[in-house]
Order: structure tokens, then sequence, then C-alpha cells
């Protein structure tokens, strides 16, 4: 399975699009996941035109803007292709992805699931990093429109489920 990752757009308005790379980039994808901030639904709109998509919650999307949106969740723990894949705004602590005693929580991710996730995917940061933490993949695309935040093209992601086994790579939009 391949997966688009995508986070912090902050489109502001219906006229403004997405950049017109991400229909190369994300080219074949299963599905899309954005990890919030993203202001206007037409965003969501455009990313479905590619593949299916599913959004986390950002702490400046607005229930006003956003609606009822069905595409956004407060929180998911999703399994695809046989790996667990947590996908939130903000990075949760790395306590709270492999916790003491096996007692699992976040301030995000409100299920109580067995094991810690095969991949976390965030955003918030405006900053691209994938990081391997104690078997768990964290991965933030960055932000395709205002990396680092400074209004530019910036970076996604792809995440790739082969069988549970997870590998993610960042792309940076031309």
């Amino acid at each position: 399975m391949l997966i688009g990752l995508i986070s912090d757009t902050h489109i502001a308005t219906l006229d403004e699009k997405l950049p017109s790379q991400l229909n190369t980039v994300f080219r074949g994808v299963d599905l899309i996941l954005h990890a919030g901030d993203i202001w206007v639904p037409s965003a969501l709109d455009e990313l479905e035109t590619i593949a299916p998509v599913i959004a986390a919650w950002g702490d400046d999307d607005m229930e006003a803007d956003m609606g009822g949106d069905s595409r956004m969740v407060k929180e998911r723990n999703l399994s695809l292709s046989g790996a667990t894949v947590w996908l939130v705004h903000e990075k949760p602590a790395y306590g709270l992805i492999v916790p003491r005693e096996k007692i699992f929580s976040s301030r995000s991710i409100t299920e109580t699931p067995s094991r810690p996730p095969d991949v976390v995917v965030y955003g918030h940061t405006h900053r691209a990093e994938i990081e391997n933490y104690k078997g768990v993949l964290l991965v933030n695309p960055g932000s395709a429109t205002w990396p680092n935040n400074v209004p530019e093209l910036g970076t996604v992601a792809l995440l790739t489920i082969d069988s549970g086994e997870v590998s993610a790579r960042i792309l940076t939009l031309e």
C-alpha cells in the first residue's frame, strides 16, 4: 500500500489552490493522510481527486470553516495492510508512543491499543522529519506550502506498507 502524507497546507481561501506538483508526487497512491492545519475543505476536495483522504484536526482548523466534514477526524488509529498507523496533528510525547508498563495513551489518541503503533504520522512543526523510535516510525511530512513557516513550495512524504513492513521517504516539491 502506498500512502501520500501531507500536513500544514494552510489554504486560506476557497480560491487558493494546493501546489499542482501534488498531482505528480501522489500519482498512484491508495490513500492520502493529511496531518492537520488545512483551514478550508476545498484543500481536501483537491486531494480527493487524487485518492481517498483522511485528515486530522489541526490546532488552527476551525469548526466554523471545516464544518462537519466526514474526512476530518480528531484522532485516528488506522489498521492498514497489517500495520497500525496513528494520524495526529501534534507529535505525541515519546512516553505516550511506547510507554512504560504497556499503558497507552495520548492527548490525540484516546483508544487503548494493545501495542505501540507501527507508524505515527504528525505535522504541526512545518519541518519534514523521519525518525525511528523503539521500532515506531515517526513521520512528519513537513508543509507542502509553508516549509519552516515560509510561503513557498515545501515537502510531502510517501509511506509504503507491505505486509506490515513500513518505510517512508520525504519528497521536496519542485
